[in-house]
């Protein structure tokens, strides 16, 4: 899993960071390498009553309670089938611990802040303050993601929630 790209490797430079990718649907997204605590397979959560649709439940990980958020539900990609590629990727954000089930981990690629191109305005019709900008490698586009941005404040108040709740 920890492969960078050709590319990103001998052109790595002070301005280089590294990033996960990783799949949803048809579309791979990149975060910040530095944001993933760990990847693990997914297995069995429980389930919290009344918690939002894209919040799978919690898991507990060597004593600490894990919020599962699935990503396809949170970008309304629809229903998904969980098998051996699904995968949930452990975020420490702002001291938070976070799961993110997602359809699959792709690599680790480094780019400079030159090779991100700036993401699209849709104006007031989407909110897409977390993305970050976007990137070609290869063949691929991938949409870089600001993953502190995307777990808004909101949301973050509602995982808390779920934290202080199971505790």
């Amino acid at each position: 899993m920890n492969v960078l790209s050709q590319e990103g490797a001998s052109t790595m430079s002070d301005d280089s960071r590294e990033y996960l990718t990783f799949t949803l649907g048809d579309e791979e997204y990149g975060i910040d390498i530095l944001k993933v605590q760990e990847i693990r397979g997914y297995d069995a959560v429980t389930k919290i009553a009344n918690s939002p649709a894209f919040i799978k439940g919690v898991i507990n990980m060597r004593g600490v309670i894990v919020p599962i958020i699935d990503m396809r539900l949170k970008f309304n990609l629809g229903q998904v089938e969980y098998n051996q590629f699904t995968v949930v990727i452990i975020l420490n954000i702002a001291g938070r611990v976070i799961g993110m089930v997602v359809d699959g981990v792709s690599d680790v690629i480094a780019l400079g802040r030159d090779k991100i191109s700036s993401a699209p305005e849709f104006g007031a019709v989407m909110d897409t303050d977390y993305i970050d900008g976007l990137t070609t490698l290869e063949d691929r586009m991938i949409i870089m993601v600001d993953i502190e941005k995307l777990m808004t404040s909101a949301e973050m108040g509602l995982v808390e929630q779920v934290q202080t709740a199971v505790a």
